[in-house]
Order: C-alpha cells, then structure tokens, then sequence
C-alpha cells in the first residue's frame, strides 16, 4: 500500500489514475475468480463460469441482443397479453459502439467489457478534473480511488451501460463547471441515447440557471449563458421524451416504452394499474419491509427518514457543501428523478453510480485512517457484492 502510494504521489494526474484504476480493475477480477469458484449448481451462472460468462451475465445479454438484431417491431407479451420484458428498456449507443469495436477485437461478448474498461478510465479522468478545483491533489486520487473501487466497482468490466454513462455524465458536469456550454450540445444526446437519466439532467440546469440567476450580482450571468443554460436543458427534455416517441412509432403502440419499463415492476407487484410519478418508491419500500417481516407500514417511514437524512447531507455537511453548489444541485436532481420514476429494488444500487462526484466529500476529510477505512470498507462490500450477484445468485434479491 505505502510503495503503491508513493508511486501514485510521483506520477502526473493521468498516470497516477490509470495505476489506481488498473489496481482497482485487477482486485475486481480477483473477487469475480472467487466468485467463479465459490459458484456451484445453484448459481444462475452454474458450476465455475468463466469471467466471459460473468461479464455477459443479466442486462449485457440485452445489450447483446440489441447489437445482435435490434430492437423488436412488435412488443411480446405475457401469458396474460401483456407486454414483458424487451429490449427496448435499454437505450442503443452501448451496444452501438461495442458492436462496432466487436468488428475489431473478435466479437461483442469480448468488445463489451473492453468499451466499459475503457470508459470507466476516462470517467475516473474526467471526476479528478471535475473535482480538481475543490479539492487538493491526494483528496482528489483519493476519491478516484473510491469511485474505481467502490462496491459497485463491478460494473467497469462487464458488459453494462453505466460506464458509458457516467463518462457522458461526468463530462457534462465538467463543462457545465467550467461554462463550456457548446460541448452540452454533443453531451446530451450522447446521455440520452446511452441510459435512461437525461431528464435528471434537465432538471439539474434548470436548478442551475435559478441558482444562477439568484446570485447575478455576484456572479454575472450574460444572456448568451441564459440561452445555452435553457436550450440545453429544454434538449435534455426533449430528449428524454424522444426514445418513448421512437419506441411508439417503432412498435405502433404509443405506451410502448411505458409498458416494457412497468415490465419489469410488474414481476414484483403484479398489475398495479400504471404509472404515478413516485408511487414506485413507496410501494417498494411497503414490499421490502413486508418480505423481510416486518410492517408494510414501516417501508414509507423509513423512506422518508432517509429521504430527511439525504437532504440534510447535501445541505449541511461541510465536505459536500465543499464540493460546490452545482453537484449538489445535481445530485439533489438525480434523487429526485430516481425517486419519481424507478421501483428500487436489488439493480438499484448500481443506479447509484451517477452520484460519484460525492465520493469527493468521503475523500475531503484529511485523515489517513479514514481514507484506508472508506477504501476497505468500498472493497469489502464490492467482493460481497460480486459473490452475493454471481456465485450465489438464485433470488428475487439477487440481481445485479
């Protein structure tokens, strides 16, 4: 650890990176290994899969599929004609880019872990850079480290989106931090057609622009930054409405998109009568608690003690506060986008991802032992993860 940090102080900012982040990826393939030998019959995976099998387990077959032969024009349904699960819940560029470098490294099971390496790199460059001007040098490495290591640290070798994504993400926040308005113009599509989240981003430059807006005596805000700040966020928008129009038009059923999403809600909760913007969240936090035996009652309660303790986090902790008002604002936007439309459920940790910038905050206290505690403490529930998800996965909580 202590030769490891020195070579990491010495090196610039993008070599002092890739080493944490090649550490990070070798230490996930070791727990995927473990994973490999520990999993026996009972595993969806069967007795010792290779990594190829793990990396292409759960939604990388989605992905698959749509580079494979695209999206269907009529949407299956059920025994009881509804529409089921279908590759139309999962947006094109992914396995758009996989495919195409697939054409190159022999094949798409091989490209689609190596685009989400790749990406998952660049996004550790581009947190450091977002992160830079609030944060010292080591703080900053510090919080890389958590984010390439963390217990979702999984998702930067197998063949899901998320990598992809939160390139595009973290990108945008970093020209939206540095006022580079032009490149959102290429940003937001690219998010949009990546995963599902654009419309959190809407809501983030709309919360930005108010903010702005409120200190412009301070802090000039010139009507050309007006324009590019509501466009921007008006293409987020519209954007985010988009793939439902494509989808509807593909298939020839305006509710298309919104009968594939409810899907999969439907296999936890049966016909629950459509969509109402934030009833998800409350009925899976009913669920969770009746399945665990306790209370339904007790799943809204605690929902919204989380929910209180969250926002006071984000208002009142002096190393968020650190990190500056857009992530905040940001990550306040996330939130409550995750809260109005998903049902949460085991997959929603790893939709938590896109809050990385806040492993600045974890990062921003000096202590040493602290740091090495969030970092064992990020590896010990990563392994945990990864065995729970692969080795012994063969429940309804155990989707990764």
């Amino acid at each position: 650890m202590t030769r490891l940090r020195h070579l990491v102080t010495r090196l610039p900012p993008a070599g002092a990176i890739a080493v944490i982040y090649v550490a990070a990826r070798l230490t996930t393939t070791g727990f995927f290994l473990l994973a490999a030998q520990l999993s026996g019959p009972a595993s969806r995976f069967g007795t010792r899969p290779s990594l190829g099998a793990l990396a292409m387990g759960w939604d990388a077959q989605w992905y698959w599929t749509i580079a494979y032969s695209g999206y269907p024009s009529t949407l299956p349904t059920d025994a009881a004609g509804t529409v089921a699960e279908n590759a139309w819940a999962f947006m094109p560029i992914y396995p758009w880019v996989s495919n195409t470098l697939g054409a190159v490294v022999g094949g798409y099971p091989v490209a689609a872990p190596v685009v989400s390496l790749i990406a998952g790199y660049l996004a550790c460059l581009a947190l450091a850079a977002l992160l830079r001007s609030r944060l010292d040098r080591a703080a900053t490495l510090w919080a890389v480290a958590f984010f390439a290591a963390g217990p979702l640290a999984a998702i930067f070798q197998i063949g899901y989106a998320e990598s992809l994504f939160l390139l595009w993400l973290l990108l945008a926040l970093l020209v939206v931090e540095r006022r580079r308005w032009w490149w959102l113009y290429a940003l937001v599509p690219l998010l949009a057609f990546t995963r599902p989240g654009v419309l959190a981003f809407s809501l983030f430059l709309a919360l930005y622009g108010i903010w702005r807006f409120a200190r412009r005596r301070t802090d000039p805000l010139p009507p050309a930054q007006i324009v590019h700040i509501v466009v921007s966020g008006l293409l987020a928008a519209a954007l985010g409405l988009f793939w439902p129009l494509i989808t509807g038009a593909a298939t020839g059923d305006p509710q298309a998109y919104l009968h594939t999403e409810l899907a999969w809600r439907r296999s936890w909760i049966g016909d629950h009568g459509g969509f109402v913007p934030f009833d998800g969240a409350v009925r899976a936090a009913a669920l969770w608690f009746e399945l665990g035996g306790l209370p339904s009652w007790l799943g809204p309660a605690a929902l919204v003690t989380v929910i209180v303790a969250v926002a006071s986090v984000l208002i009142f902790s002096k190393h968020v506060r650190r990190l500056g008002v857009p992530t905040r604002l940001w990550s306040t936007s996330y939130l409550l986008y995750l809260l109005a439309v998903f049902f949460p459920q085991s997959s929603t940790f790893r939709l938590l991802l896109p809050l990385a910038p806040l492993t600045g905050a974890l990062a921003a206290p000096r202590s040493t032992p602290w740091r090495v505690s969030v970092l064992l403490a990020g590896l010990v529930a990563q392994a945990g993860w990864i065995v729970a998800m692969y080795a012994f996965g063969n429940t309804y909580w155990q989707v990764p």
